[in-house]
């Protein structure tokens, strides 16, 4: 039985033209456009099974944790109905109006891995296809300038914060997302993770001595 084709329609089309108006922005410490960004993660979801809403929801993930909290969840949900509006909250890990106000780094991830072990599955695979692209630009860059390339980074998070974050990402998104196409995508993840921390240990850092740092760490929140 052949498997079903996403059809992607004008309401796809809408939500490109408002990513792109609202992230005017370039990805953090070069020059590419972030809009790039959300299509490369649009693009995942989309080879992995998803659905227009998840495909669009994927354009829109970070459009309210960066640019306009709860209002642009509202402005969301009436563009685009209420299943996108809700894989967009679930995707943001912070809903401050101001991004100034947003928790400290250790606290909001804590909370977004708790947040990620409960969250819908549909909500999952966008988190998942996103997280994969961002580590894909890590191991990137990473190749490219070692460690000089974490202070772009939230000063708080660092080499260490940084990995134990998509390390636990992986075992989180690992334990729900079991579904073919989503757990190759989560495979895939995995793989990129591993090689970020291959080249961390290339360059003499002890990543066990350091995860383990990071398990302290986030014990405390």
């Amino acid at each position: 039985m052949a498997e079903a084709v996403t059809v992607l329609t004008e309401r796809y089309t809408r939500a490109v033209d408002l990513a792109r108006t609202l992230h005017t922005e370039t990805r953090k410490g070069t020059t590419i456009p972030y809009l790039a960004h959300l299509l490369s993660v649009s693009a995942l979801v989309l080879e992995h099974g998803g659905s227009e809403d998840q495909a669009i929801a994927a354009l829109l993930h970070d459009s309210a944790e960066d640019h306009g909290g709860h209002e642009r969840i509202d402005q969301i949900s009436t563009a685009f109905g209420e299943t996108v509006a809700s894989i967009v909250h679930a995707c943001s890990d912070s809903l401050a109006h101001d991004k100034t106000d947003n928790p400290p780094w250790w606290p909001r991830k804590v909370a977004y891995l708790r947040q990620v072990a409960s969250e819908p599955l549909d909500a999952l695979l966008v988190s998942a296809a996103d997280k994969l692209h961002n580590a894909r630009s890590i191991l990137r860059d990473y190749r490219a300038q070692d460690d000089e390339l974490w202070g772009r980074f939230n000063k708080d998070a660092g080499r260490v914060g940084s990995l134990w974050y998509y390390t636990r990402l992986v075992e989180v998104l690992g334990e729900r997302l079991v579904e073919p196409a989503a757990a190759d995508l989560v495979a895939e993840l995995r793989r990129t993770v591993d090689a970020i921390c291959a080249h961390a240990r290339s360059l003499g850092h002890d990543v066990e001595a350091e995860q383990a740092e990071g398990r302290r760490l986030a014990a405390e929140y």
